[in-house]
Formats: C-alpha cells, structure tokens, sequence
C-alpha cells in the first residue's frame, strides 16, 4: 500500500474521534449563546465585572459577547486549543509511532528514501490538519448563522479568517511536534513533550493578557498571533502570519536534519 494512504487509514479512527469531538464541543458552545443573549446587557456587565485573570482564561478580553461574532470570538479560544493539541499530537506521532511500536525495521526497509519517509508523513500531516480544519470551520457557520441578522453571509467572513489563523497555528504546533520527535532520544514521550511546549504557550499567553508590560513576549506564543478581538477588529497580522509561517519552516528543517542522521531505534 501507498506510504501516504497508509498513514491516513492509520490515523482514520483517530482523526474522526477528533471531528466528531470539535462539530460537538461547537454545536453545544453555540447552542449556549441563546439563553446568553437573552440576558443582553445584564451579562455583559456581569463579565465585565469577573477578574481579569479570568477574563483572560474565559477569552473576553476586548470582546461584546452580547453579539453572535463576540461570543463565538470568546468561544474561539477553545477551537484553538483543540487544535493545536491535535496538531501537537499529530505532529509528533507521525514521526515516533514506528520507534515506538516496534515498526521501523518494516518502513526502513522499504525502497524509499528517509526523505520521501519524512514528505510523505509531513503530507499525510497537513492532509489530517486541513480536512480538521474545514469541519471546523463549516461547523462553526452553521451553528453560528442562525443566531446572525444575515445569517451565513454576516459571519462567514470572519469565520474564515479566525480559522486561517487557526490553520497556521496547527501546523506551527503540528511541525515542531515532529521537529520534538526526530531530535529527541525517547519516542515515547515526543507526544508529552509536544503537548508540554503548547501548554507552555499556552499559560504564557494567558500571562501576557493578564499582566501590563509583557506584551513584547506575545511573540514567544502562537495563541497571541490571531487572537481573536485583534482579528474580528484589525484582521490577520502580517507580522504574526509571516512569523508563523517562519517557525514553522525552521521546525520543519530541524526536523529534516534530525530525521536524516536519527538512529533508528528497531
């Protein structure tokens, strides 16, 4: 069988648990902004009044949740998350499954060079990400058109570009995830290591939206690259895309460095 087919069939199951796991967890989140909408400006000031460390972890900074495009801003947050933790896994089992299962000696042994090895995983990868990603974003047009004056029309844009940040974001996550898993000595962990250096963004993004002074370290996290309130309001940097897509090419190259002198372990 095709290397590229059998990887995607290997990732099959998983990758519909995910899918059916993001269409759900955005189905149920905009199910909630009717009652919340309801409330009108009585639960817009009471998130006002919530701490700001709260604020931040809640995903409301700078945003009206009284409006369908705010709430789903707010709500965004978590799509992102999920996102780079499937991207972050992904990224890093793709690389490490054959170590780690015993399966090595199988691929290695096939006529094919570690570089046609290490392209076509990285395609399977992106393949999984983007068909992740546009369920994602066809799920989150239909649960959140109903609740827009125009329907589809007056959310789609905006839909579209959050998840085109999304998007870069996971294969930032996705290629240094395998970036982890062709440098590091023990394939077992390269998916805790991975979903280790996204929590880490994680929290320090949280930090940044929280403390004064910090915001030069927004570069250090991709969560801070397309947040929400700075694309609804300003659109996609251009700073932040170039220096996604920046990152992820420098990971992508240690891991074409690393996977090429690696030492297989059979």
């Amino acid at each position: 069988m095709n290397l590229f087919w059998r990887e995607l069939k290997a990732s099959r199951k998983s990758l519909i648990i995910w899918i059916i796991g993001i269409v759900a967890m955005v189905g149920a989140g905009m199910g909630k902004f009717a009652s919340l909408s309801g409330s009108g400006e009585a639960m817009v000031e009471l998130m006002a009044d919530l701490p700001k460390p709260l604020q931040a972890v809640l995903g409301l900074n700078g945003l009206d949740i009284s409006t369908v495009m705010g709430y789903y801003g707010m709500f965004y947050l978590y799509l992102v998350i999920m996102g780079a933790v499937h991207a972050s896994m992904l990224g890093a089992n793709a690389l490490a499954k054959e170590e780690r299962d015993k399966t090595a000696e199988f691929l290695l042994a096939k006529p094919i060079s570690r570089m046609t090895i290490l392209l076509t995983k990285l395609s399977s990868v992106v393949v999984q990400m983007v068909i992740f990603n546009a369920v994602m974003t066809v799920s989150s047009i239909a649960f959140a058109a109903p609740y827009a004056d125009g329907g589809a029309s007056a959310v789609t844009s905006d839909i579209l570009r959050l998840m085109l940040g999304t998007l870069l974001i996971q294969l930032l996550f996705a290629s240094v995830g395998m970036a982890i898993a062709a440098a590091g000595r023990n394939p077992k962990r390269a998916g805790a290591w991975s979903a280790g250096v996204m929590l880490l963004t994680f929290f320090l993004s949280i930090a940044i939206d929280i403390r004064e002074g910090i915001e030069a370290l927004r570069f250090l996290t991709p969560f801070q690259y397309f947040a929400a309130p700075d694309v609804l309001n300003e659109g996609l940097s251009a700073a932040f895309i170039v220096l996604s897509i920046g990152v992820t090419l420098a990971a992508i190259a240690v891991t074409i460095a690393a996977y090429r002198r690696r030492d297989m372990q059979v």
